[in-house]
């Protein structure tokens, strides 16, 4: 028998080992999903290329258990300010909430942080990685994909229910398909430098639009500076690559640029592109195979992991039998038009900063400057409220039943921390767990459900919590076993339900609120969520919610 005839049968094959591979993989693995990763190089990247990390990646990667190593290598409240040719502060990004638990700027260094999710996957006996195994071809025969993987040891047959291509820009599996990807790609080349020994030491992130060379430089975890220089149009690559050039360029910045310990540079130019479809019957697209956008906001890497977010807990309910295979048309819905909103966005930012005419610049800064005058507008960038949230009106969510005026329905809900009766101050999605949550503030779950939809539920293997204001967590009046009473410690629970109408809340793994409303409706919104999210109670008992969080500190 042959190696080509041998065929390894799984669940999900995931095409290539990146971060947003690499998260899918913790998602569905804790799910006991049999999954491989084939990665066509022979190891991970070693060298930096994102750099921030935002709230709601942080709180992807606690969801899959993997925080604790993660947050070592991470900067946390990093600022970014930008300034002109002088020097002088323009505008300033320090947002100081942490709505969703964690903060909402992040420098991190990126071989690390993978290095960790990498070995999150030791964790779970059903996910293999397969590195030096690039995808030669793949086939969707309408009920599995076949895919053959090129390997030192010759080619492996795979047959998979489904396929994920994670596999970066060029991605191999999106040109299988012979998916557009639609956009444009910026003329302008950038020279990124990346040195070991920070030189400068600052902790933030500084944006010059100089209109001379607009440049930024970028403090990362672990003593790591990168410093990022526009290339000009009558500037060659040879000349960008020319070590004395470069020293020129970080010679305004330190007084020894001979003495830095470079860890890498490369030319690099922006692309703002989007796939025409992310997904193709049992092929989906994630990360940059799917999107690519300017670094400017730093959303690449983190739109990237919302990908991971979206499409995972769907992947694991379908392949579990938990969810019907129309679900997964929801992850298409949801993410364009947020993947859109950011491309747009970087795309802005950059245009804004990179002016070279003076004069164009000048008017630039004047308009600046003086909207930073006003207040509303200052507190608007400060907090960075311009950035576009994650607001899903159609897909696997119900608005109907919402009586608040606007419905927070197809947004992420809050992670304050709150007590249970075992533990203290634990952030509010590890008591939620991995799977569906059904949480009402007041009441007692079961009593506002109905014994009917209460156990469609529990078969679905949701949790169910009562959420109280602290002073009633001790109570026992309304006790049940499959209830998990918590009190609002910082009052921060309360202060959501004081804006909202709505008192029940459906959430899904991803923490996005499913559908909302009064009390008394939630048997009608229960029932009609059911069938929305195409979700099937009971599923398989092979696989399931098993992800085995560590237990907070009590």
């Amino acid at each position: 028998m042959t190696a080509k005839s041998l065929v390894t049968e799984v669940d999900v094959l995931i095409v290539g080992a990146g971060p947003v591979g690499l998260t899918l993989a913790n998602t569905l693995g804790g799910h006991g999903v049999r999954t491989l990763v084939a990665e066509e190089r022979p190891t991970l990247i070693d060298y930096p290329r994102g750099v921030g990390l935002d709230d709601e990646s942080l709180r992807t990667f606690q969801s899959i258990g993997l925080i604790e190593q993660v947050l070592p290598h991470t900067t946390p409240d990093q600022i970014m300010r930008f300034v002109d040719a002088d020097r002088r502060l323009l505008a300033e990004i320090a947002p100081a909430d942490t709505s969703f638990g964690w903060p909402k700027r992040n420098g991190f260094v990126q071989p690390l942080v993978d290095a960790e999710l990498l070995a999150g996957l030791e964790r779970f006996e059903t996910v293999e990685v397969a590195w030096s195994s690039a995808m030669a071809t793949c086939v969707d025969t309408g009920s599995r994909v076949t895919v053959e993987l090129d390997t030192p040891a010759g080619p492996r047959l795979i047959s998979a229910a489904y396929v994920v291509g994670c596999d970066g820009g060029r991605s191999a599996t999106r040109k299988q398909l012979g998916v557009s990807f639609e956009g444009t790609t910026s003329p302008t080349r950038w020279l990124v430098v990346d040195i070991a020994t920070d030189p400068l030491g600052h902790p933030n992130i500084e944006v010059a639009a100089d209109p001379a060379r607009p440049n930024v430089s970028v403090s990362i975890a672990h003593g790591i500076r990168r410093f990022e220089f526009m290339i000009h149009d009558h500037e060659s690559d040879s000349r960008a690559a020319d070590p004395a050039f470069v020293a020129g360029l970080l010679g305004a910045f330190v007084p020894y640029p001979e003495r830095l310990d470079i860890i890498r540079q490369r030319l690099y130019t922006h692309h703002s592109r989007i796939a025409g479809r992310f997904r193709c019957g049992r092929i989906l697209l994630a990360g940059d195979a799917a999107h690519l956008m300017p670094v400017w906001q730093g959303q690449g890497y983190n739109s990237g992991i919302r990908d991971a977010a979206n499409l995972g807990w769907k992947l694991a309910a379908v392949v579990t039998g938990r969810a019907r295979d129309s679900l997964l048309d929801s992850y298409d819905q949801e993410r364009r038009a947020h993947a859109r909103a950011m491309i747009d966005l970087s795309t802005l930012v950059g245009r804004v900063i990179s002016p070279t005419d003076r004069r164009v610049a000048a008017v630039r800064d004047a308009l600046v400057r003086a909207a930073a005058a006003i207040p509303p507008v200052k507190n608007y960038v400060l907090g960075m409220r311009f950035k576009p949230m994650p607001r899903y009106d159609r897909g696997a969510v119900v608005h109907a039943h919402s009586r608040s005026p606007r419905s927070a329905v197809g947004t992420l809900f809050v992670q304050p921390r709150v007590d249970t009766r075992e533990h203290t101050g634990v952030l509010l999605d590890d008591v939620l767990g991995p799977w569906f949550a059904v949480l009402c503030w007041n009441n007692q779950p079961r009593a506002v459900l109905g014994e009917s939809e209460f156990a469609r539920w529990k078969a679905l293997g949701a949790k169910f919590i009562a959420a109280r204001p602290h002073t009633q967590l001790h109570w026992a009046g309304h006790d049940d076993p499959d209830v998990t009473v918590v009190g609002d410690r910082t009052g921060a629970l309360k202060r959501w339900f004081d804006g909202h109408r709505d008192s029940v809340l459906f959430l899904r793994p991803d923490r996005c609120i499913a559908g909302a409303t009064i009390a008394q409706s939630a048997p009608e919104l229960s029932a009609d969520l059911l069938r929305a999210l195409a979700l099937t109670p009971g599923g398989n008992d092979v696989a399931g919610p098993v992800l085995r969080l560590a237990q907070p500190a009590s």
